[in-house]
């Protein structure tokens, strides 16, 4: 596997951002790209094992730190801040910039959008804007949180923009949003204990500085803003009907109500007519798939699906 590290321009028309492209050692072993579109309070090179699963088999992964993470973070930056102006869209557009950078590169392969996440949220959302442009579509451990809950989220979120400002650390939305994701965790040692029943991989998390930190109230604005475009049905009605979109989570992991809400996005986007949607659901598994206990397996079953889905003959792109 080769490494390279890039760089580009945000569409926030001020920032820089951070990206990782990983590429099979032989040019001509390309069989399609898989762009990554990472979570909260993470970053792109956490997936890199991932990436050398993928690059052995002939695909190029690429992804960037979105604004507010890892290394798109300059000096003075704040984590969890994306930007002043529209940030829900913004993040949107970067994803879609490296897709076009990267597909110049690679123009006659299959291209897919990964999602885990946030980032699951922020790939739903793409698929409404540029899902024409691209071959098939992974969400991984998303939700679909009740519509009343988020409108509440985002009312609490601009009362403390109003008073507190947007770059304010809301520990106060943190706690209301996710403090209650370990309470199906039996015996939890850690307040991390559901992204994975790995206990070295939790242990990982937390002692890792650019992980676990405490969303801006603007990163909480963006974040219930990409959720509650996903209730309109004029948006989802955008995505062709015939992608193929492969959705797997844990039936443990909370930010899928350990299902419910993945079959909830699950059936959104059947109601909005897509017709190759597929769902697994892994038992026993909790947020982060991909480092979880069964990590193999699940990457795998997702390999196993990008040939039956866009390997061999497959088109490249679905009109």
């Amino acid at each position: 596997m080769i490494k390279e590290e890039i760089y580009f321009d945000s569409r926030d028309g001020k920032s820089r951002l951070h990206g990782v492209r990983y590429r099979p050692e032989d040019p001509r072993a390309v069989r399609g790209v898989v762009q990554i579109v990472h979570g909260m309070a993470e970053y792109v090179e956490r997936y890199e094992e991932f990436a050398a699963f993928l690059t052995a088999r002939g695909y190029v992964v690429t992804g960037d730190d979105h604004l507010g993470h890892g290394k798109s973070v300059e000096e003075g930056g704040k984590y969890g801040y994306f930007c002043e102006n529209d940030p829900a869209t913004v993040l949107v557009r970067d994803v879609h910039r490296l897709k076009k950078m990267t597909e110049a590169l690679y123009p006659d392969v299959p291209y897919v959008i990964m999602g885990h996440s946030m980032g699951s949220f922020i790939t739903r959302n793409y698929l409404c804007r540029y899902g024409t442009g691209i071959s098939a579509a992974i969400i991984m451990g998303t939700g679909m949180q009740p519509r009343a809950v988020v409108e509440t989220a985002a009312a609490v979120t601009a009362l403390q923009k109003l008073f507190c400002g947007a770059g304010h650390v809301s520990r106060l939305i943190d706690r209301l949003a996710f403090g209650g994701y370990n309470k199906k965790i039996a015996d939890a040692r850690t307040k991390w204990d559901w992204l994975s029943r790995d206990e070295d991989r939790v242990k990982r998390y937390m002692e890792d500085p650019l992980c676990g930190f405490t969303f801006t109230v603007n990163g909480f604005t963006a974040l219930f803003e990409l959720i509650s475009r996903l209730y309109r049905g004029e948006n989802l009605e955008q995505i062709p009907k015939k992608l193929p979109v492969l959705m797997v989570s844990g039936d443990a992991d909370p930010v899928g109500d350990c299902g419910k809400g993945v079959k909830m996005a699950y059936n959104s986007l059947v109601g909005a007519g897509l017709e190759n949607v597929r769902l697994k659901l892994y038992e026993g598994g909790r947020h982060e798939l991909l480092n979880e206990t069964n990590r193999e397996e699940v990457m795998r079953d997702i390999h196993d699906w990008l040939e039956e889905t866009v390997g061999g003959n497959a088109v490249k792109r679905r009109e």
